[in-house]
């Protein structure tokens, strides 16, 4: 018997360094090459509570000492950075539009994506939303689509906020890659910019705000999609097998833990089928 428990114990053993060896070989590991990482992906899997930078505990001094004043200078400085409410964030791809010509000036919507933008408005202003904030890529469809949904919801348009940082690129080549698309000198140009303004919109609550608060971003598909991986922790490189309708919804929401949850992903239930796209189409032709 003693001589059977040590050939297990001794062959787990050995079963467990060989599987170690094989996360530690460099040509069979996986990594998170969006942050360069040379972490296994069984360890990039964990949720990383600080994502953002701003739990608490990250923001203050930590202790000097055990003593009860130093200890109770370091709670007080912890209950003024936790964040007590909710961020939602509702991410808007604009409607579909004509791809013609090479400027942006000339990359209109289609009536068929004006009747989407219009679609989703309603559906918004279904919703019973009191908006905090509203802001737009400054591409002309974005910004067209977010002129139609603000004729449809409570919101003073002069308020609304444009960010180029929302502009639509190549956020990170995407895995599985794609032969016949291989933007490197894109994904070097607007990946940094697609990174900051995720880093600019994503993050838990200041401590003073009180209320859930409520911001609606309408933008573009490859945005989008980046944003989702990048809020949920999935692998970055995924975000091209994510396919999301024009004019859909996709609704994330930011606990004051830091804990991320998505509610709708490309949500467009509320638009009649025959509306529905997600491809560019090429030239006038069956463009409602």
């Amino acid at each position: 018997m003693r001589k059977f428990t040590a050939f297990a114990c001794g062959t787990g053993a050995g079963l467990a360094a060989y599987y170690l060896q094989k996360l530690r070989d460099p040509q069979l590991a996986v990594h998170n090459s969006w942050t360069n990482s040379d972490r296994p992906i069984s360890e990039c899997a964990l949720w990383d509570s600080n994502w953002d930078f701003r739990d608490p505990k990250s923001l203050v001094r930590p202790q000097k000492n055990d003593l009860p004043q130093e200890q109770n200078r370091y709670n007080s400085d912890l209950e003024k950075h936790v964040a007590k409410s909710a961020r939602h964030i509702i991410l808007i791809r604009h409607g579909e539009y004509l791809d013609v010509g090479d400027s942006d000036d000339t990359h209109h919507l289609t009536d068929r994506g004006r009747l989407q933008a219009k679609y989703t408005g309603q559906r918004l202003r279904e919703l019973g939303i009191k908006w905090d904030k509203v802001i737009a890529s400054n591409m002309v469809r974005a910004q067209e689509t977010a002129d139609i949904i603000l004729n449809q919801i409570d919101y003073d348009k002069a308020k609304l906020k444009h960010c180029s940082y929302l502009r639509e690129g190549a956020p990170i080549p995407p895995q599985p890659p794609v032969g016949h698309w291989k933007p490197e000198a894109s994904f070097f140009r607007d990946g940094a910019r697609i990174e900051a303004a995720f880093r600019r919109y994503f993050h838990r609550a200041l401590p003073e705000q009180e209320k859930e608060s409520y911001t609606l971003i309408v933008g573009h598909g490859n945005v989008i999609r980046y944003f989702v991986c990048r809020a949920l922790q999935f692998p970055a490189e995924a975000w091209l097998r994510i396919s999301i309708n024009h004019a859909s919804i996709t609704w994330l929401t930011i606990s004051p833990s830091g804990n991320v949850s998505i509610k709708y992903l490309g949500d467009t239930g509320f638009m009649p089928a025959k509306y529905l796209t997600h491809r560019i189409p090429r030239d006038a032709k069956n463009v409602v």
